[in-house]
């Protein structure tokens, strides 16, 4: 089993990975399985139907959008996301869909698109069943379930692992923290280093570096965005967005004097990212929608803060910040979850915390043990921590909460940096520990919206 970096992040629609860009690509895929078996053209009727933390939650994060746009072909890197929702609604008031952009079938998103609050199916909390309909009777049906990160598996993935299967040999595989040290020492590489090795299996090194600069030039245009777009965010919560007034309030020159005012930029970096993300906008996962502003709001910290000051090679930073992260992120997924469904809040916005946090700690000297303990700090600070988002949104607590982890995941690589590595719990203690509290944690508070603040918080 291999995993790449650029598994790890893809370019996609908010406001989540597993229950707006998973449902958008397992739709997808099921309509381009339709085209492979060459039975596309006979398909009289679709139906989609989403169980578990999809059915609870879904319209709060977007999924039957997202269903719809993804049975008529559109994939999460690319779609417009300015007229979704136009489209969506077109097509619900026309009362049509064009399957794959090309066939055209009647469309009633009530009976069409159903979600199922209180059912689950067995291989995931995030389950989809598909049907295609012909002649009255039903002429493909598949299940599919979104395990996080926007990775979608069918019900024929052996065991429903959490990985997709590649047999592509690595350079240097490693499948634990403690196996990533150890070539770190034997081959004398940094993190960094033994990921670029491993990317090498795909693609040359050239287009690795070019990959990963794109990635950071979709992460910059989103914080560019968030700090432009006023007004309030979707969905009925009237949750104001925050970063543009925040954003004029640093350039205007006012406060420079304040020794935190650093930490306001890093507030507003994530804040812009999630409030991106939770309007449906083009966000990067890393690894997850829901957390996918705090990786790049630590990266604008470093290139803005570290590199650029100190006359870096910005770019070689960027990428070994990305590549670094990339590694550790892969530890979580191999290893426990980036679910929120399944582990909760820890497994996205802890995962990512630790990620930023050892990445961070890389590119300001690090050495590999070094960035092993800031990803644990990173981790074991966000231990236990629910997903809970009121009205089934990504908004409350989710948008606070990267911008609190990416200062969180600074401060653990400063704490690393000013250490020598060696510490008492390890990465891949932590770890485990975060697979177990998420498997003994309730189901109410793993992203179903029945536990926690979402059931505290009056939502209008």
């Amino acid at each position: 089993m291999a995993l790449s970096a650029f598994d790890l992040y893809s370019v996609g629609i908010g406001p989540s990975s597993s229950h707006t860009v998973g449902p958008m690509r397992a739709a997808k895929r099921f309509v381009d399985q339709l085209t492979a078996e060459r039975v596309l053209d006979q398909v009289e009727r679709v139906q989609a139907e989403l169980f578990g933390s999809l059915g609870a939650t879904g319209h709060g994060h977007g999924s039957p959008k997202a269903v719809v746009l993804g049975l008529e072909g559109e994939d999460p890197a690319t779609v417009d996301t300015a007229g979704a929702d136009d489209r969506v609604a077109r097509a619900a008031a026309q009362g049509t869909l064009l399957l794959g952009g090309s066939v055209k079938v009647p469309f009633d998103r009530d009976r069409d698109v159903v979600l199922h609050r209180f059912r689950s199916l067995p291989g995931h909390p995030n389950g989809m069943v598909f049907r295609a309909w012909s002649a009255g009777a039903v002429l493909r049906e598949r299940t599919y379930y979104s395990v996080g990160g926007g990775f979608v598996l069918d019900d024929t993935a052996e065991g429903l692992t959490r990985i997709t299967h590649d047999d592509s040999a690595l350079q240097f595989p490693f499948s634990t923290a403690d196996e990533l040290l150890t070539i770190c020492r034997q081959e004398e590489l940094s993190v960094s280093d033994v990921m670029l090795a491993n990317e090498t299996t795909w693609r040359g090194e050239s287009e690795v570096r070019a990959g990963l600069l794109s990635l950071w030039s979709v992460m910059a245009a989103c914080v560019e965005a968030g700090c432009r777009n006023d007004g309030v965010l979707p969905g009925g919560l009237q949750v104001r967005r925050r970063a543009p007034a925040l954003f004029r309030d640093l350039t205007s020159g006012t406060g420079a004097a304040d020794p935190l005012r650093v930490m306001d930029w890093v507030n507003l970096f994530a804040l812009a990212v999630n409030e991106e993300n939770a309007s449906g906008g083009r966000v990067v996962t890393a690894p997850t929608n829901g957390a996918a502003g705090i990786v790049p709001a630590v990266l604008h910290y470093y290139v803005g803060f570290v590199a650029e000051p100190a006359g870096h090679d910005v770019d070689d930073g960027i990428v070994r910040f990305l590549l670094t992260a990339a590694a550790i992120g892969i530890l979580f997924k191999v290893n426990a979850s980036i679910s929120g469904a399944e582990v909760g809040c820890q497994g996205e916005v802890g995962s990512a915390c630790a990620m930023a946090a050892g990445a961070l700690c890389e590119v300001l000297g690090g050495t590999p043990e070094q960035v092993e303990n800031a990803a644990e700090v990173g981790i074991e600070h966000n231990l236990g921590l629910t997903c809970d988002p009121v009205g089934g949104l990504v908004q409350i607590p989710c948008i606070e909460r990267n911008a609190i982890a990416s200062v969180k995941a600074i401060n653990a690589a400063r704490l690393a940096i000013n250490g020598d590595g060696t510490h008492r719990v390890s990465l891949d203690q932590a770890i485990k520990t975060m697979r177990e509290t998420g498997r003994d944690m309730h189901t109410k508070y793993k992203e179903t919206a029945r536990g926690g603040l979402a059931v505290n918080v009056i939502e209008c």
